[in-house]
Order: structure tokens, then sequence, then C-alpha cells
């Protein structure tokens, strides 16, 4: 148990900052903000006079230990290429617990993250929600499966194309995520289905049904708009990755209230298709109220840089309080968990960093990281 007292809170629950009252956490929930009380007997008090106290950051698409930095093969699980569609694979059968990039997320106040295959396959399997921080690798495991990850657009068509194999054009990844959805939809009601067909089936079924969200790798505006047709035709409960050129199409997202997972930012022009990426982009989405978080797509940027996105985009007009949203309340509301995490709240989960300047300040430390309510403290060399 603990208690911190002092400090600037950014709760992300109300506008502007709580200025020098006291956090009690118990357990794995924040028990009490408030003023002028005193440390419960048996609480750890830690000072924080000074320093910024902010919700756990989210970031709400890595392949934390699935690709690894420093790895080739021995830390490459991220993509099955030996066929195209693979929804019934699992990230959390291939995650190391304990990859560098976990620590690394501490350090930049990243409490939770969902870690997803990569994109060489039209259906490439199931998403998992971890905390950064646990008693062990089986705690670390937050919510699984989350989302079933899918894509369009260059991945699919250079992987397979270039070995003569389907698909090797837009139009035929696009055949491809419907005729899997179709197929799908044709038995999913079906009692006599054997073993191995309603195992490779089941997420699938669970996204027809709206159970689980489809996570769909889109950079380009006209990928997009195929996103949502294929949203229309099969009613499906869609989350855009990527949105390189979202604000192009933002009135189709506004329309059907379909929230973007935007990035990465912080990156060269790699591809054709992310000609358009800009730190602009996330205020052309706010501009047009489309509805985004912000991420890193670790390793492509490593994780420990999330803050630093969300302060890029601040400096490209984006405001303070929704370049922070984009990394705590929002991406919260869109993994379906705004009532445990994504603000400081009594009764909320106990997700907090003590930061020693403001959160968007690059030169502001991460000094102290609560993951329900487990304290890690950075060890500053």
């Amino acid at each position: 148990m603990y208690a911190i007292r002092g400090g600037k809170i950014i709760t992300m629950d109300q506008p502007g900052i709580i200025n020098d009252a006291m956090i009690l956490i118990e357990g794995d929930r924040i028990r009490q903000i408030d003023y002028g009380i005193q440390p419960p007997e048996g609480y750890t008090l830690i000072e924080a006079q000074g320093k910024y106290i902010c919700p756990g950051f989210i970031d709400a698409h890595t392949h934390l230990g699935l690709e690894e930095e420093i790895y080739r093969v021995e830390g490459d699980d991220v993509n099955e290429v030996t066929n195209p569609v693979t929804p019934q694979l699992q990230a959390v059968d291939g995650i190391n617990y304990f990859d560098l990039g976990f620590n690394d997320a501490l350090r930049g106040g990243i409490t939770r993250a969902m870690i997803m295959p990569g994109s060489a396959n039209v259906l490439g399997g199931q998403a998992a929600f971890l905390k950064t921080l646990a008693a062990g690798p089986a705690e670390m495991i937050y919510r699984n499966p989350w989302g079933l990850k899918a894509a369009l657009g260059e991945n699919p068509k250079r992987v397979y194309g270039t070995e003569k194999k389907t698909p090797q054009t837009r139009m035929a990844s696009a055949s491809l995520l419907r005729e899997a959805l179709f197929k799908a939809s044709r038995i999913i009601d079906k009692p006599d289905l054997d073993g191995g067909e309603a195992y490779a089936q089941a997420p699938v079924f669970k996204v027809l049904r709206r159970e689980m969200p489809l996570l769909l790798h889109v950079h380009r505006a006209d990928d997009i708009i195929t996103a949502l047709r294929i949203m229309d035709e099969f009613h499906l409960d869609l989350l855009i990755q990527h949105g390189t050129e979202a604000h192009l199409v933002a009135d189709e997202l506004i329309k059907r209230q379909v929230g973007v997972f935007l990035g990465p930012l912080l990156v060269n022009r790699a591809k054709v298709e992310m000609k358009a990426v800009s730190f602009k982009n996330a205020r052309l989405l706010a501009e047009r109220d489309v509805k985004f978080s912000l991420i890193t797509d670790h390793p492509v940027v490593p994780i420990e840089h999330l803050r630093v996105c969300a302060a890029l985009a601040a400096r490209e007009g984006l405001s303070e309080e929704k370049a922070l949203q984009a990394i705590t309340a929002m991406p919260a509301r869109f993994l379906r968990v705004e009532d445990e995490l994504g603000s400081i709240k009594a009764g909320k989960r106990a997700d907090l960093v003590i930061f020693s300047g403001h959160p968007l300040d690059f030169r502001s430390v991460v000094e102290a990281v609560f993951v329900d309510g487990l304290l890690w403290r950075n060890q500053i060399e």
C-alpha cells in the first residue's frame, strides 16, 4: 500500500491539474485522491512535491516481445509467412516476456501494451493486451485474446507477390479477407464442425459476432476506404491501424465512428504508402474530431518514445490535453477498458507514472511507475 503526497496530478478525468493532493493506492486500485489527509498506518509514503503524476501510458499497437530489436531469426516471431490467412494464431504464444523492450516501456512510462502479429498476412492472428510489469509472465497477461489482426496495402502483396503467390495485388488481398469472412459466416451456426475447422474459424466467428474487433493495418486512403467497405458489408467492429492518410477520409471515419491507432510517426518514409507520414496528421484528425490514439508500432519506433511522439504532435499544433489523451484515455476507450484505465480516479486500476517534470517535456525523467499497484523505480545511471 502506498501514499503519494504532493505533486501536480494530471488526472485525465477532469481538466487542469490537481496540486498537492494525496493519492492512496491499496492493492491494485486507487483507493482515494484527496487534500489534507495523512498517510494511513501501514502505507509507504512517497514524496512527490514538484513532480508530475499522470496515468500510465498505453501503447495500443506494438510487437513487443514478438519482434525483438537485437535479434534476427531468434527473436523474430511476428509473421507466419507460410499462409496469408492465419486467424488461429495467437500473439501470446510467441511473446518473449523477458524482452528488453518491457523494461524500456517502463522507462517511458508505458504500463500496458497491445501486442499483435505483424502485417505480412491478410489475416495474421490474435492480439494480446499485456501489462509491462507483474509478478511473473503469466500475471502480465491482462486481456487475451484481444482483437484479430488483418492487413491490406503493400505488405501482404510484397511478401507473397514476390513468391508468385496470392495476394499479388490489392484486389487479391481484399478478396482473401472477404473470402475468409464469407466462409465463416456460412458455417458460423453449424453444430457439426470438426475440431480443426472450429479452432481455425473461432476468431473469425468472434469478429462476425462483434465480440472481437478487426484490427486492420492500412496506411493509404484508398486502403482505408476498402477497409470501411468491408466493415459495412459484414457489419464489423473495426479499428484502423496506422491510418497514415486517415485525415484524407475523415468524413467517412466520422460517419461510422471508427477510431484510428495513428503511427508510427517518428520514422522515415520507408514505403510509398507512408509518403504522407507527419506529426501534423494528429492535429488534422483532431480538427475533424476523428478519435485516435498514438502508437509506436514497436520496435519500428522504440516503445519508450511514445510520449516523445505525443510531444512532437503537440509541437505541430495538437493541444497538450489531446496529446496526453492520445496515450492514456483514448487508447483505454478504444480497448474497452476506460472503466479501469486511462485516468487517475478512485476505484480505477493503480497505473500511475511519476515524472521529474511535465510528461511532454523531453527532459523529464520517469522516476517511478505503478502497474496494478506494483512499484517500479527507475535506476538512473
